[in-house]
């Protein structure tokens, strides 16, 4: 007959070892709390799934991160020029991933910034028909809201483009070029 452990009495949980602390330091994700998710709205409706997918990009495998990206992709830069409510909040942790390299996608995340960057499909429709901007949900300040969050961590760009992968480099040029400071 086997005698129960005295190691930790039933009256005290055992303490879990805490995260290293190099890695709860460098998570970029620390500020996803901050952000009101489920009261702004991505494509599908609620923006409440971004923190998942952000977080699947952040520590998921190649095949996870990528499937993640896609879908957020989906979610805040549909067709790569409709972007959300939501795309604005969600840049500033798109830049802490590109910057990460345990992070696998990081060169399609730049291309990512880019097409937010580049987006202008709002002010588009809204030049033709204006009455657009009359609307309670304001695309077209979405879509500004967007291409200034890429704009305002442009002090990255320097950093990835001197990036040892070709691919990364190469991306940011082009997002660099897009953004006017190449």
């Amino acid at each position: 007959m086997r005698s129960a452990s005295t190691e930790h009495p039933s009256s005290e949980r055992p303490q879990r070892p805490d995260a290293p602390s190099g890695l709860a330091r460098k998570t970029p994700l620390t500020a996803l709390d901050r952000v009101p998710w489920g009261d702004i709205q991505d494509s599908t409706g609620s923006a409440a799934a971004i923190p998942v997918l952000l977080s699947g990009i952040a520590c998921g495998d190649a095949d996870t991160a990528r499937s993640a990206l896609d879908d957020l992709r989906k979610r805040i830069c549909q067709f790569g020029f409709v972007v959300e409510q939501a795309t604005a909040a969600t840049v500033p942790f798109l830049w802490e991933l590109a910057k990460q390299p345990q992070v696998t996608v990081r060169a399609q995340i730049i291309q990512l910034l880019k097409s937010i960057a580049d987006a202008r499909q709002w002010e588009s429709t809204a030049a033709v028909y204006p009455k657009l901007l009359n609307h309670r949900e304001n695309p077209v300040a979405w879509e500004r809201a967007a291409r200034q969050a890429v704009r305002a961590r442009s002090g990255e760009l320097r950093r990835l483009m001197a990036d040892e992968d070709t691919e990364i480099a190469r991306a940011t040029t082009e997002l660099a070029r897009s953004l006017g400071a190449a």
